[in-house]
């Protein structure tokens, strides 16, 4: 009985040893970690041997100090947050689209009206401490945000910041001055330098093709206009040749002007709804259309070309009145 159970253990040690032995010569199950991939290899796609001039954005320390400005642009994106804004206009670096506009706005498809009256929206919603402005489209959807402070050049976001900072702060982009004579070689800014930030008294008796803007001081209104400059491509208003407005070297302001409320009409700087106004004009304040504080929220155009006077004349003027608008506030729920 002792002999058949010693025989047993034996026999199952050789098995188990015999076992170990043929596992030494397995090959080991690969590790999903160190997988080697199959198929030819490629180049990696894109410029990888630099990062973008702005691949540190909204970093708490300036990441501009040493950047060449050629290939900021080349690899630009917007700012991404406020203070990435004012890091930027240290710098002259713009903060919002580079595209330059044509001399006509952009229309939203979608622009509400009630009763045949355009709708401006009266949602006002800023983050940052009041610094950043958030622009919707008709549907109340965020499309882009604003920074006080930092650089701008299209129509819609000239007019997005004078509409949310020009009244109430008395701000405006950092890349424009008040002077009309800054040549863009003297200024930080160059080829986006915008010139022009003064007072529009707006009124009639002394250019009566003008159309009167809404309880404006020139006509014995309570609110105080001022205009600047909008850089367009090109104009086919009369008397102001096709030119870009800015070329680097010198600047051809042309026919295209923001109109906005500077003042309420407490001047302590709290602006009710009918005190903010934002208007555009294409050619040189024959004619307007009133910004509606939204993503190509442009209302109808009025005055005197649309009337059927001629440009610019003191004899031959039929400017069409101020279409009144609608307010409704888009984010509501």
């Amino acid at each position: 009985m002792k002999l058949r159970f010693l025989a047993l253990i034996l026999a199952l040690l050789l098995s188990f040893n015999a076992c170990a032995y043929i596992q030494d010569f397995l090959p080991a199950e690969p590790s999903a970690a160190v997988t080697e991939p199959t198929g030819t290899p490629t180049e990696p796609t894109g410029d990888t041997t630099e990062p973008p001039a702005d691949s540190h954005q909204c970093a708490e320390e300036d990441p501009y100090k040493n950047v060449d400005k050629t290939a900021f642009y080349d690899n630009y994106t917007p700012a991404c947050c406020w203070t990435n804004a004012q890091f930027r206009s240290d710098h002259g670096l713009l903060s919002g689209d580079l595209n330059v506009p044509g001399q006509y706005a952009q229309e939203a498809d979608d622009r509400p009206q009630i009763d045949g009256k355009y709708v401006r929206n009266t949602s006002a919603s800023y983050t940052d401490n009041g610094n950043t402005y958030i622009v919707v489209d008709s549907y109340g959807n965020e499309v882009l945000r604003i920074y006080e402070g930092g650089g701008y050049i299209t129509l819609e976001e000239v007019a997005a910041y004078m509409y949310a900072f020009g009244g109430t702060n008395g701000s405006m982009p950092a890349n424009y001055t008040t002077s009309k004579k800054t040549k863009p070689t003297s200024s930080i800014w160059g080829a986006y330098l915008r010139v022009n930030h003064s007072e529009f008294s707006g009124s009639t008796s002394r250019y009566p093709y003008e159309p009167e803007l809404p309880d404006i001081s020139g006509c014995g209104g309570k609110l105080q206009y001022y205009e600047m400059d909008i850089g367009t491509t090109g104009t086919t208003t009369p008397g102001y040749d096709p030119e870009y407005y800015n070329d680097g070297y010198s600047i051809s302001r042309g026919a295209a002007r923001l109109v906005y409320t500077r003042e309420d009409e407490n001047k302590n700087g709290i602006f009710e709804a009918n005190e903010i106004y934002v208007f555009y004009t294409h050619n040189h304040y024959n004619d307007f259309r009133e910004y509606l504080n939204y993503y190509g929220g442009w209302g109808q155009v009025f005055g005197n070309m649309t009337g059927g006077g001629s440009y610019s004349s003191k004899y031959d003027y039929n400017p069409t009145p101020y279409p009144i608008t609608e307010y409704a506030d888009f984010m509501a729920a």
